[in-house]
């Protein structure tokens, strides 16, 4: 019976396309209630949908955690299950609906609490083939996007400390602080340029130009780095589904 349960609900394609829809749903509904005529107006619906994906979703984690041990009962298995990432991701998606039943939430709370319905779209990960190679690709560039993100950091500590002593004495108050620099840095070096904050000293336009052209590089290094995994694993899954022939030697999908 457990076994039954476990592939209904991991491998039946009509139970994952409808959690996949529901989620989907969620997040639209979310973006929509952030409008005021339309939660004004279709409050009722609102909360109707909330409360059924809720229990959908409260049953389907419960279910899991069942089925987590497969066909013996081992608590271990359940905890592990629990205290993973799509079982705490899972528990998040429900969790904000019944802590104000439990504990008296301040209204400012309560909406704050709201927002980690967000975390619904993580569910997608579990059922989405697409959402998983994008995953293992994470987890296989980490330490590159790890040093890439370590030296953006220390250059934008490098060039916010110089901006400041070469601006702090023109512009006392856009610089004031290493801190208040770091804010150019950050537009700057991610080539936004939003334009509350520039220099206005020669030796500061400088700077922020070389500093801009550098940015251009390090903003394209990790697009650089995933896009090489991401290729690379679409090249072993595509060729983890050839094999040869064993009449004619030649290779044949299958």
């Amino acid at each position: 019976m457990k076994k039954k349960v476990s592939d209904f609900i991991n491998y039946n394609q009509y139970f994952i396309k409808f959690i996949y829809a529901l989620i989907v749903l969620n997040i639209l509904a979310l973006i929509l209630e952030s409008y005021d005529e339309l939660r004004t107006k279709f409050s009722l619906a609102f909360y109707f949908f909330e409360l059924f994906s809720v229990i959908v979703f409260t049953l389907e984690y419960f279910i899991r955690i069942w089925v987590s041990d497969k066909t013996k009962e081992d608590k271990r298995e359940r905890l592990n299950f629990a205290f993973s990432t799509s079982g705490i991701i899972d528990l998040l998606a429900i969790l904000p609906f019944y802590l104000p039943f439990i504990f008296p939430f301040d209204l400012r709370v309560i909406r704050i609490l709201r927002l980690f319905r967000l975390l619904r779209i993580f569910k997608l990960g579990r059922y989405s083939s697409s959402l998983k190679t994008i995953q293992y690709i994470f987890k296989e560039t980490k330490a590159e996007l790890t040093i890439t993100i370590f030296v953006t950091f220390v250059l934008m500590i490098l060039s916010s400390t110089l901006m400041f002593y070469i601006e702090h004495d023109d512009q006392p108050e856009q610089f004031s602080n290493i801190g208040d620099a770091f804010w150019w840095s950050i537009a700057t070096l991610t080539t936004v340029g939003y334009g509350d904050v520039y220099p206005v000293t020669g030796l500061g336009k400088l700077l922020s130009g070389v500093i801009a052209l550098i940015g251009i590089g390090f903003v394209a290094l990790p697009t650089g780095i995933i896009s090489s995994a991401f290729i690379s694993r679409i090249q072993t899954k595509k060729k983890s589904k050839e094999c040869n022939c064993p009449h004619c030697g030649k290779s044949i999908d299958i």
